[in-house]
């Protein structure tokens, strides 16, 4: 189909004409498009942004990458169910009902906006968030030393954006922006936060994503693990901080099975834990990880993870 004949003529213009553009408006129409301000094809914009981040040309009419089918996904497979189970607050029933609620993390309140929170009825420890985004988190140690004003503002402006505009992750358009707190949770006794991301390909895990160190000044680090908790010698394009050997926690078999099941039925899935006084606690779940524009090196792990990805029927 012509691209004249599925969007407005200005727009398809103005598409075309971008690779002859200077590169600081090119920028300005990106970032503008990114933030959901200006109205973009979805296609077009997945291809522009893949091409941004990954320096490659993207295939969705013959995908064969890991990256290349979550791109696919992202436009083609559009199952309503997604929606639910990106919402940070709304998944807690689908974990509830397939793994039972002592996998959920304490709530102790969901809110509409910030107006709504009664901080007096809270503990002294807690973790704000969005339920509809990635990275609007806040923590509170003490309420008594709590920068409440710089919180808002951050809650309040992850509550205005909508993330399915930063890389077209269609789950998240239709998510309600809420607010959620939870309980504070310490992680392991020597190591602190350390986040496991199971990567299940319908129902199989197939390799573990660590990550610790994150909220240290050096920044975060990472590795991979197979299910034999072999260090895998593969890495993602921009992360290089990589972690030294660690120890396989002695709920790995438990963590494997839960995600296992949580993952089953969906053609791919992160599926993301902590493990806090030696209790195995869900995270999230993930359908386009790192918003699939992060390819795996060494590059030959890309076809062999896309090969994993058994592609459903359009939905669209």
């Amino acid at each position: 189909m012509k691209i004249g004949k599925i969007i407005p003529r200005p727009l398809k213009n103005l598409i075309l004409r971008i690779v002859r553009i200077p590169e600081r408006i090119k920028v300005k129409v990106y970032k503008a498009a990114s933030l959901g301000k200006i109205p973009f094809p979805d296609k077009a914009f997945q291809k522009w942004d893949y091409k941004i981040h990954t320096g490659r040309k993207l295939n969705l009419r013959h995908p064969v990458t890991f990256q290349e089918k979550l791109q696919w996904m992202k436009y083609y497979y559009r199952n309503p169910e997604f929606t639910r189970l990106v919402d940070k607050y709304e998944v807690r029933d689908y974990v509830r009902e397939k793994i039972g609620e002592e996998y959920l993390v304490p709530l102790y309140g969901v809110y509409d906006g910030w107006e709504e929170i009664d901080f007096s009825a809270l503990p002294n420890e807690f973790v704000i968030k969005c339920t509809h985004d990635s990275g609007s988190v806040v923590i509170c140690k003490d309420k008594n030393t709590f920068d409440f004003e710089s919180a808002r503002k951050k809650i309040e402006a992850g509550l205005a954006r909508n993330q399915f505009y930063l890389s077209r992750e269609w789950p998240y358009k239709n998510v309600k922006p809420r607010i959620i707190i939870e309980k504070l949770l310490y992680g392991e006794k020597d190591r602190g936060i350390v986040d496991y991301k199971c990567f299940s390909f319908d129902g199989i895990v197939k390799f573990i994503l660590v990550c610790t160190n994150r909220f240290k000044a050096d920044g975060m680090k990472v590795s991979f693990y197979d299910l034999n908790w072999r260090k895998l010698e593969i890495a993602q394009t921009d992360e290089t901080n990589e972690t030294e050997y660690i120890e396989k926690p002695k709920q790995f078999d438990e963590m494997i099975k839960t995600a296992q099941i949580l993952g089953k039925g969906l053609p791919h899935v992160r599926v993301d834990f902590i493990i806090d006084a030696d209790c195995l606690f869900f995270t999230e779940l993930t359908f386009f990880d790192s918003g699939g524009r992060k390819p795996f090196i060494p590059n030959y792990n890309e076809y062999k993870f896309g090969e994993w990805i058994t592609l459903p029927p359009k939905m669209r």
